[in-house]
């Protein structure tokens, strides 16, 4: 097993719900140094591991082992930490409560202060649901965190982006497999379903228009859509939903700190942060970044151009954003 557990115990929730023999699944990369002032935060995304965040850094990135110590924590409901497939009996399955940004933010902070000692955090950065994890350190944690850099995510799940979230959702609850989450089986319609309406999102119009899918390899817009069924069927149905719910609970204002203050939640901000949307994001786009970016002190939006979408940020979909990527990070932390 090539990353660790921290076992946190019974966890109380935002929602009063307890989450029994809870844990994180994290991994590291680099070594603290003896400042310890070198740590870099990866939370994890949507439908992404610890895994999928080393295409994020390496060597001679901007993140750099030799330079960063590198903490990435996987989001609860990941199928890794605690989610509704592996958890305590009494919370598995349709049973799983939700868990909101804040729950994962508050035991992820445990995990590096308990465990790892760390009282000070160089930069959290992610992409998407990584990005509004790294909204919510800045908020949550305003003293600890010295920099942010969220692309293709919010502070605040929009309108809009929850009523996308309802779509496949939908989609996914539709198949009579899945019994309101009591399943004996995969229901395999409803993840392949969800797959392919959430791929009319992920993508631009002008992405399909220009069929930019033959540069993932497919020839038509169809083999792409198969992919992504095929991809689906490899995640519990349970787990996506426990996740998707996170998301659209998404806000850092949600909580008794600020008591759905979002503009206060905002100005309490002190890390330098750098936000990088894409022009053609369905479901983060600039506009809502930039009612964001007006209220948080150090804060800049940085907009990149292109018909990937809210996928130009998936590691090796385009060079030329990895050099923008790389750019900011090195502003914030060169």
């Amino acid at each position: 097993m090539d990353y660790r557990i921290f076992q946190l115990g019974d966890v109380t929730l935002q929602s009063g719900a307890t989450l029994p023999n809870a844990c994180l699944a994290y991994q590291t990369w680099g070594e603290l140094n003896q400042a310890a002032d070198n740590v870099v935060l990866l939370p994890t995304f949507y439908t992404g591991t610890h895994y999928r965040n080393e295409g994020f850094f390496g060597p001679g990135r901007a993140i750099d082992p030799e330079r960063h110590f590198i903490v990435s924590i996987n989001l609860f409901g990941n199928g890794l930490s605690t989610s509704p497939s592996n958890a305590d009996v009494s919370v598995s399955g349709g049973n799983f409560p939700l868990i909101t940004l804040y729950d994962n933010v508050k035991c992820q902070y445990r995990l590096l202060t308990e465990v790892l000692k760390i009282n000070e955090i160089l930069l959290v950065a992610g992409w998407s649901m990584a990005g509004c994890q790294s909204y919510q350190w800045a908020a949550q944690y305003p003293k600890m965190v010295k920099n942010i850099l969220p692309f293709c995510a919010s502070a605040k799940t929009s309108p809009h982006n929850h009523v996308f979230l309802e779509g496949v959702k939908a989609a996914l609850q539709a198949d009579n497999r899945f019994c309101d989450g009591f399943y004996s089986e995969p229901p395999v319609r409803g993840l392949k379903a969800f797959g392919r309406v959430y791929a009319g999102w992920a993508f631009s119009q002008g992405f399909y228009r220009e069929k930019l899918h033959q540069k993932l390899g497919f020839d038509r817009a169809e083999d792409l859509l198969q992919d992504w069924e095929a991809d689906h069927l490899n995640w519990d149905a349970n787990n996506l939903l426990t996740k998707l719910a996170t998301w659209q609970a998404g806000d850092i204002s949600d909580n008794e700190k600020y008591g759905g203050d979002f503009q206060s939640a905002l100005t309490e901000i002190q890390a330098n942060t750098i936000v990088i949307a894409c022009d053609n994001d369905l479901y983060f786009p600039p506009e809502d970044n930039q009612l964001e970016i007006q209220w948080i002190k150090r804060g800049e939006l940085r907009v990149y151009q292109s018909l990937w979408g809210h996928c130009v940020a998936s590691p090796g979909n385009d060079i030329e954003f990895t050099r923008f990527l790389d750019n900011a990070i090195n502003e914030l932390i060169a």
